[in-house]
């Protein structure tokens, strides 16, 4: 949170729950570059990643009051994004459907990672189909389990638990695919 003390970020709470603009001004301030890479994660596009800030942010706005304290407001703000994502998704999920694979085990080079940049893996996020990029976002970096997935999504947890799978050797097979190309120098 930055430079910003427990003392201010309580005034902008209590700024946002009076519809003080100014206060929301600044709490989306304080919080929307984070927001942003949550967004990111779970879409194909800048814009659409935006567009689900935008509608996010109006619910952390509507729903302040309802913010009590009980974990950290980057914490409760984030559960929104997530949700808002997910929601944005369940509305294309027919157009992407989610099916079974085959689990697929393969170790993957440490070493391969360290040549990468954040804005690259979440690139390579971006890319994965849909379900691959959902499960794997709320699964590796949210920390859900695949039952949750598995309800969240109204999948099965062995769904939730392929397209875990998928992602990962997805993934594994685009970073061994980039390795390779900075080896000879083709990056």
């Amino acid at each position: 949170m930055s430079n910003v003390s427990q003392n201010t970020e309580q005034e902008l709470l209590q700024g946002c729950c009076k519809g003080n603009r100014q206060a929301q001004y600044q709490l989306y301030q304080l919080f929307s570059k984070k927001m942003m890479a949550v967004c990111l994660r779970y879409t194909k596009s800048v814009a659409e990643a935006e567009d689900i800030l935008q509608e996010g942010f109006i619910k952390v706005f509507q729903h302040i009051q309802n913010f009590k304290g009980e974990s950290k407001l980057e914490t409760w703000i984030t559960r929104i994004m997530v949700n808002t994502a997910l929601n944005s998704n369940r509305r294309k999920m027919y157009l992407f459907p989610m099916v079974d694979v085959t689990e697929i085990h393969a170790p993957v080079q440490e070493d391969i990672f360290q040549h990468l940049s954040f804005e690259h893996l979440l690139k390579m996020i971006q890319a994965l189909p849909t379900g691959c990029q959902l499960v794997f976002n709320l699964f590796a970096i949210e920390g859900y389990s695949h039952q949750e997935i598995a309800d969240l999504l109204s999948i099965s947890e062995g769904t939730s638990k392929s397209q875990y799978a998928r992602a990962k050797e997805l993934l594994k097979n685009q970073i061994i695919s980039e390795s390779e190309k900075l080896k000879y120098g083709k990056w």
